[in-house]
């Protein structure tokens, strides 16, 4: 089949690289999204998310014909949908509305031939969930749950494993999963990535699919957990984490990662949960490595506490509210703009609703903070921390590296990721 036209369904942090890299091998894309902000800038040539590189392929596939963004879906040829899957409730639950409500979107356009492939990281069954949905939207067209190789529709899931600040680059060359609800189904979605993906795309089963996603992101996040209540470890028998991570790693069979304020991100920081939720007597461990990572903000916070106590001991004329904290970055991991899930942030919020003294924020890639940090201040560097008595490092931000240091002296300092 010839693909001769892409739709993507959601434009953010994944859909949009994933867009933008069919148009530049000269595939006609469609994208959508709700959001009317992002696809007007988007049909400037411009770009609404901080990405390497990602600006300059934007404007040539715009400017060239090969890419524009709209609010609702057009017929495509095939439909790719990368919409968020967050949590309801207090217990984790899946919230799969966004890809219902997706589902629906794009069922009035569906056509016999049409390949719907679901990127958003999912638990196991959404795939089919998602077919399930679109069948009762469309009864004029059979779907592979129902009619297996003879469906109309074929319907596979493909879920992205990239790096903030590297997407393009691991997009095309890091080998893809890719599950269909059946070997029709995974073959032409193989297909329509090889049209850009250098690297190996392995053929599975859409269940296996799903689950492979979740477990690379619950094995990164046991292994940060390890490293996390390491720190806790340490910081109570007086011992330099730092040192000690670099020691042990010197052994040849050892890799102990680094720890910081948490975990963030939509991917690590959320996965794991999908596991949990569906195997909660099974899961011990993610469970455990979730709650670990979920309680360091507060261990953090509860260090920023300490150090208040121990400036108004050196200075008993001073009142809490006479202390200024500067909070060094936001964003989920250096060098970028996103927020989801954020341990900086939290811990800044806990700092917003407790601290009674000014809070700076310091994060070089955003030019305005969430709402719930609503009492604190967006500052730059070096005013941040030269009105502030404690300085917390959050994020290893480039930019933090060459000057906070030097900076900070005289501060009571809290570095939270070794950054000095």
């Amino acid at each position: 089949m010839n693909f001769n036209t892409i739709s993507m369904i959601g434009l953010g942090y994944i859909g949009l690289p994933t867009a933008a890299a069919f148009a530049s091998r000269k595939v006609k894309v469609i994208g959508v999204d709700v959001n009317p902000h992002a696809v007007e800038t988007i049909n400037k040539g411009q770009i609404h998310i901080v990405e390497p590189d990602l600006d300059m392929v934007v404007h040539s596939a715009v400017t060239e014909g090969y890419l524009r963004a709209t609010l609702t879906p057009e017929p495509a040829d095939a439909f790719l949908i990368a919409v968020p899957t967050p949590f309801k409730g207090d217990n984790h639950e899946p919230d799969l509305s966004y890809i219902e409500s997706a589902a629906k979107a794009i069922a009035p356009v569906l056509q016999k031939g049409n390949l719907v492939i679901l990127e958003s990281t999912s638990p196991v069954g959404a795939t089919e969930k998602m077919a399930t949905w679109l069948a009762e939207a469309r009864s004029d067209l059979t779907f592979p749950h129902t009619h297996g190789e003879e469906s109309d529709i074929r319907i596979a899931h493909c879920p992205e494993r990239v790096l903030p600040g590297h997407v393009l680059r691991e997009l095309v060359n890091n080998d893809r999963v890719i599950g269909g609800m059946t070997p029709k189904c995974s073959h032409l979605a193989a297909a329509l990535y090889k049209t850009f993906v250098q690297g190996e795309c392995v053929i599975t089963n859409a269940r296996t699919a799903e689950m492979c996603k979740l477990t690379e992101n619950s094995f990164r996040d046991v292994n940060i957990a390890f490293a996390n209540e390491l720190s806790i470890i340490c910081d109570k028998l007086d011992i330099n984490v730092w040192e000690l991570i670099g020691l042990a790693n010197r052994h040849p069979r050892v890799n102990i990662l680094q720890p910081g304020p948490g975990v963030g991100g939509h991917c690590i920081a959320v996965d794991p949960w999908f596991i949990v939720s569906q195997t909660p007597e099974e899961a011990k461990i993610i469970r455990t490595a979730r709650e670990v990572n979920e309680s360091k903000p507060q261990w953090v916070q509860a260090k920023i506490q300490s150090a208040v106590s121990e400036y108004l001991s050196k200075h008993p004329e001073k009142s809490a509210s006479d202390i200024s904290i500067a909070c060094l970055g936001l964003a989920f991991k250096p060098n970028i703009d996103d927020l989801r899930e954020s341990p900086a942030v939290e811990i800044a919020s806990l700092l917003n609703a407790t601290h009674p003294g000014q809070v700076y924020a310091v994060e070089p890639n955003i030019k305005a903070l969430p709402g719930r940090l609503n009492q604190i201040i967006l500052s730059d560097l070096e005013p941040a921390i030269n009105n502030s008595q404690i300085v917390v490092i959050l994020v290893k931000h480039s930019d933090f590296e060459k000057q906070a240091l030097q900076l900070s002296r005289g501060k009571i300092i809290i570095d939270t990721v070794g950054l000095i």
